[in-house]
């Protein structure tokens, strides 16, 4: 080691590679817990999609993944895209195709509609196309650009690699289009479906998982083969689901239903409140409790493009393990005996204000 006085650091030492990105792109970013509704976000033109855009940058994500809306005039198509980032796509608004193809020529293009979420395979080429001659269409976009764009430091790779996932993506003619297989995990009641398009999460048949609470119902996508994926949960009017935690980036949007969520630590000594509608969207911090609270006329339905495949495991952290198993016991949920007393007497306060009748004492008893 040489002799000689140390040097000051650079200045440029400590940046993010995808802050970087985040400026080159050009877009507004918003920030903080939540966006009260998505249908709202501003956007920009967004010249290397050649659409509009804005990023969401939420604290919750924490830099693994990130969201972004996406506006196709009407009668429009996006530049064509590709990427060594998985990205789930939920459309908010509109109706349109898409085309995907991979180096090797293989070729398939469905229709998507608004409530349809589906997975662009893995750096395939990609284009969006809006149906409508007379209407924008938006989407909701949620990537995990942050992590591999941090870790590879160098777009023209991350944006122009050409080689072909076929694990991924073989050039399947029926790739979004066959049905899939429901499947069921052996230690709980959660079903899973594997698929790559699911059409519209607003009408989609649900099933009970008892041990979230409250009658809830839901379902989980593993799509694309990916790591990053999603789920659907329903719950009544007048019912609230158990507290649980879980890492961060899950992208939770409401489809249908007023209420609320409480967000804390054990550090909290009172709670972050989340009011929602539909078109809402927060995304809980890593290892946050959080619990959602229906107060409004009609049953309560959420969409979370998220972590936490049960195929493709991650992370400890990422993984989301336990969310339905008693803390007690070791796992990441909060039994209804063991919550904060403040938590049922606001949610009794806030029906009592709705006039909404509260439905909970036959799951309070049963725990």
């Amino acid at each position: 080691m040489p002799e000689r006085e140390p040097l000051p650091l650079p200045k440029e030492w400590g940046r993010t590679a995808f802050s970087q990105f985040l400026q080159q792109e050009g877009l507004p970013v918003v920030t903080g817990l939540a966006v009260p509704d998505l249908h709202e976000v501003e956007t920009v033109p967004w010249p290397r999609m050649e659409a509009r855009g804005a990023y969401l940058q939420l604290l919750g994500a924490e830099d693994t993944n990130i969201a972004y809306v996406l506006d196709l005039p009407p009668a429009r198509a996006t530049a064509v895209d590709h990427h060594l980032f998985e990205e789930v796509f939920f459309v908010l608004e509109g109706r349109g195709t898409c085309e995907v193809w991979n180096h090797a020529g293989g070729h398939t293009s469905f229709e998507w509609q608004r409530g349809s979420v589906f997975a662009i395979p893995l750096n395939t080429f990609h284009r969006l196309h809006n149906g409508s001659g007379q209407h924008r269409a938006r989407l909701l976009g949620v990537s995990t650009a942050p992590l591999i764009i941090n870790l590879l430091r160098n777009l023209d790779f991350v944006f122009g690699c050409a080689f072909d996932f076929t694990d991924r993506f073989r050039g399947e003619a029926d790739y979004f289009t066959h049905e899939g297989t429901v499947y069921r995990r052996p230690d709980t009641t959660q079903k899973i479906w594997e698929t790559n398009f699911v059409s519209d999460v607003y009408n989609l048949h649900l099933y009970e998982w008892v041990e979230r609470g409250a009658g809830g119902r839901h379902m989980k996508f593993e799509l694309a083969n990916n790591t990053l994926i999603a789920h659907v949960s329903e719950f009544p009017v007048g019912t609230y689901k158990k507290a649980h935690r879980h890492g961060p980036g899950a992208h939770v949007v409401i489809l249908h239903g007023q209420g609320y969520s409480l967000m804390w630590t054990d550090q909290h000594t009172d709670f972050e409140e989340i009011p929602w509608k539909p078109g809402t969207l927060f995304v809980p911090p890593g290892m946050w409790w959080h619990q959602h609270f229906n107060t409004g006329p009609t049953p309560a339905r959420y969409l979370a493009i998220r972590w936490g495949s049960t195929k493709w495991k991650l992370t400890r952290y990422l993984d989301y393990q336990g969310v339905d198993k008693d803390a007690k016991a070791g796992g990441n949920q909060i039994e209804y005996a063991d919550q904060d007393p403040r938590v049922h007497r606001m949610f009794v306060e806030r029906c009592r204000a709705n006039g909404v009748e509260v439905r909970m004492d036959a799951f309070l008893v049963r725990t």
